[in-house]
Formats: C-alpha cells, sequence, structure tokens
C-alpha cells in the first residue's frame, strides 16, 4: 500500500474546491496511506515583496523535508516535466517502498531553492498555471486515477 504525504502551503478556502478533495481523499484511503499536510500560508498585499513571501514559506517546505529524509519528492511545478496519466501511475508505483511527498506551493508559487532541491522530480499537470487551491483537487483526482490505473480498475476509461 502506497505511502503519500501532500505538503502543501495555505488550506483550501473555496468550498467546492474542500468539497472534491475531500471526495478524492476518500477514494483513495481504502487503497493507500494518505494525509495532508498544511502549512500556513504568508499574507500578503499588492505591494508586498512577493519573493520575500515565497522565501519564508519555501523555508516551511524545506524544514518539513529535512525531516524525511528518506522520502520521494515530487515537486508539482508548471515548468516540470508532463505525463500523461499512466505514466503518472508508473510514477506512483515505481518505488513502492518509499513514502512520495507532493510539494504543492501557495499562492505565489514556490521559491527557487525549493524548485531546485537535488533528487527531487518536477511534475507539470498542464503548460497552463492554477490556482494552488484547484491543483490540489486535481493531484487528489490524478492519485486516484493512478490507483485505478495500477488496479485496473474501470475508473480510468
Amino acid at each position: 500500500m502506497p505511502k503519500i504525504t501532500i505538503l502543501a502551503v495555505g488550506k483550501i478556502r473555496n468550498s467546492n474546491f474542500a468539497d472534491a478533495f475531500g471526495e478524492y481523499i476518500k477514494r483513495i484511503k481504502p487503497f493507500a496511506m494518505i494525509s495532508i499536510q498544511e502549512l500556513t500560508a504568508e499574507s500578503f498585499f499588492d505591494n508586498s515583496d512577493r519573493e520575500k513571501i515565497k522565501n519564508k514559506e519555501g523555508e516551511k517546505i524545506k524544514s518539513f523535508l529535512e525531516k524525511r529524509k528518506n522520502e520521494r519528492i515530487i515537486i508539482l511545478d508548471e515548468g516540470g516535466r508532463q505525463v500523461d496519466s499512466k505514466n503518472f501511475s508508473q510514477l506512483l508505483f515505481e518505488d513502492e517502498g518509499r513514502e512520495i511527498i507532493f510539494v504543492v506551493g501557495g499562492t505565489l508559487g514556490l521559491n527557487a531553492e525549493i524548485l531546485n532541491l537535488n533528487q527531487t522530480d518536477k511534475v507539470s499537470f498542464s503548460k497552463m498555471t492554477f490556482p494552488h487551491e484547484l491543483v490540489r483537487v486535481i493531484l487528489a483526482e490524478q492519485i486516484y486515477r493512478a490507483i485505478a490505473i495500477n488496479k485496473n480498475k474501470r475508473y480510468h476509461y
């Protein structure tokens, strides 16, 4: 049974996204040990130093990851490699003995230090940019789809 952590900056505030995310997490639980770790997002305004904010959030991510040395880290980033659902399933199940940590940035994205971490894989769901809350829904759905593909369930057709 895969062990998966979704490490995300901020909470899902939109109730529709929260409901959809919760539904997919519920569907995943019989097939994988999944946990959600939400880091506090930094508040900002239009005139805020966005890089400074991303760096503060990056420090929180780095601090979490430093305590989890043996896990496989997959960063969700629009500049990452794009995979189809079958390849995503292979990615999820290719190293079943290790926990996978998916890193999802906050509203402003991830800082350069996190994007350039060694020993990480970067995956993009699209060349388009999505709100971080929606990315979490897409991620949960794709994890569930990956499990369905791996278990040869009809969901993925």
